[in-house]
């Protein structure tokens, strides 16, 4: 099925030369670890839960990241007459306020096109609702979740990220109480806070492998895919991947930063790789090259741009193809190779700078995530995060450069829901939390 226009970003992807990905300048540190569960993360202690009982609506997950925070809102669809007569009126309020509205402010935004429905979570059913606003704006997030009544009601969030730890402070000083594990004076009935709403947080490493592995078990057949022909807009196809036997695999976690994760099986997997030049790296250049003011903006001038203008050629060092490395004319030989000419840099736009940083970026990433599947032995490869959200041009520079430099044996493999949250990093797909209520009900990262 051919791949659907749905933005003028996608329009514009065909301006795009696709380039060879470039070897890697920063790798991070490898920490090998096999996840533990929920109950073994946290230990046992006053605030969990029998699994015969179910925590109190509202339920939500979040994944507080580096530059995006992402909200999943569970809403029960199964309420018999007296649940419904019985809910406080806040809890009413909230659900109405969250389904009602798509744009929360400026900044806040519902997914519409990503809810799932029909979801058996905690012995009940009910539809999934993706939520995304800027870790920036987490200040006014805390002061809109008070006044909407949340911190009153006997309800548990489940958190991953780092702003899970950066903002516990924050949670505290608007009347949420943070429980943050055993060996937190707070689980041991120490907080001087007296209120009922909790943020449990959990490594978001794990997170994301079940979250992987929820999404994919609950919308099979539709949630993994891969590009077909990704350099050619006429017959380039979305086709869906077959993911029902998944190990092992690699997952590409692009937010901010990059990690790189080898998954053997259930629970088991270390981290192997990763980089600093990540999401927040292409937005953070791109607002101080072009002027703009988000990631989306960003996008958008990227789309519009021409990074040959920018980065120097192949053929710019050799007249033509490079034929003895199978190298051809138009890949990158050197990022930004152009702009130590005067010249050359009173011509550029802000289009094509910002066309020339997706690109170096992206490059980058799939240059570290080729080496390390090849010293993996590892044959898929998930990208994942919400920097693949409304970003098609590096979902289909990924999808050329693992097929190209891998002779085809590799495919960049990406979810439904992670264009959002993984996810709207970048995001995304949000793209980007398992989370684990006390009576093993989970959210997930997307």
């Amino acid at each position: 099925m051919p791949v659907e226009d749905k933005s003028v970003i996608e329009e514009n992807v065909a301006k795009i030369p696709v380039g060879s990905i470039q070897a890697a300048n920063g790798h991070a540190g490898s920490i090998s670890f096999r996840s533990k569960s929920t109950m073994e993360m946290n230990g046992s202690n006053g605030h969990q839960t029998s699994h015969d009982s179910t925590p109190s609506m509202p339920w939500f997950g979040m994944d507080i990241g580096g530059t995006l925070t992402k909200l999943v809102y569970f809403e029960p669809t199964d309420l018999s007459e007296a649940e419904e007569e019985s809910e406080v009126e806040t809890i009413k309020n909230i659900r109405r306020y969250l389904k009602s509205n798509s744009a929360y402010g400026e900044t806040g935004h519902r997914d519409a096109h990503l809810q799932m429905e029909k979801l058996r979570v905690g012995n009940r059913t009910g539809t999934l609702h993706f939520i995304r606003f800027p870790t920036s704006e987490m200040p006014q997030f805390l002061e809109l979740s008070k006044s909407k009544g949340m911190a009153t009601l006997a309800s548990t969030i489940c958190a991953t990220g780092g702003g899970a730890y950066k903002f516990e402070e924050d949670f505290q000083r608007v009347g949420i109480n943070v429980w943050c594990g055993p060996s937190c004076p707070l689980a041991a009935g120490q907080s001087p806070y007296e209120v009922n709403l909790t943020l449990h947080k959990f490594d978001e490493l794990d997170c994301l492998i079940h979250g992987i592995e929820y999404i994919e078990d609950n919308n099979m057949d539709r949630e993994c895919y891969y590009f077909l022909n990704p350099r050619n807009e006429e017959t380039c196809e979305k086709v869906t991947f077959d993911f029902s036997d998944p190990y092992p695999f690699l997952v590409v976690n692009i937010g901010s930063g990059v990690s790189i994760l080898a998954a053997y099986g259930p629970d088991n997997y270390r981290r192997v790789s990763g980089t600093s030049l990540g999401g927040g790296t292409f937005l953070g250049l791109s607002c101080l090259l072009t002027g703009c003011k988000t990631f989306e903006e960003a996008i958008e001038l990227a789309a519009k741009g021409n990074n040959e203008n920018v980065d120097k050629l192949v053929r710019d060092i050799y007249g033509g193809d490079y034929d003895r490395f199978g190298l051809s004319g138009d890949i990158v030989a050197s990022s930004f190779g152009h702009m130590n000419s005067a010249e050359k840099r009173a011509k550029v736009s802000r289009e094509d700078l910002a066309c020339a940083t997706l690109i170096t970026i992206t490059n980058n990433i799939g240059s570290i995530a080729r080496m390390v599947a090849a010293n993996e032995k590892i044959e898929k490869v998930l990208f994942v995060g919400n920097f693949l959200r409304v970003n098609p041009i590096s979902m289909k520079l990924l999808s050329h450069a693992m097929d190209f430099w891998s002779g085809g044996q590799l495919k960049a493999i990406f979810l439904e829901h992670e264009q959002q949250y993984a996810s709207s990093e970048g995001s995304s797909a949000l793209p980007q939390t398992v989370c684990n209520l006390e009576s093993r009900t989970q959210l997930c990262k997307l």
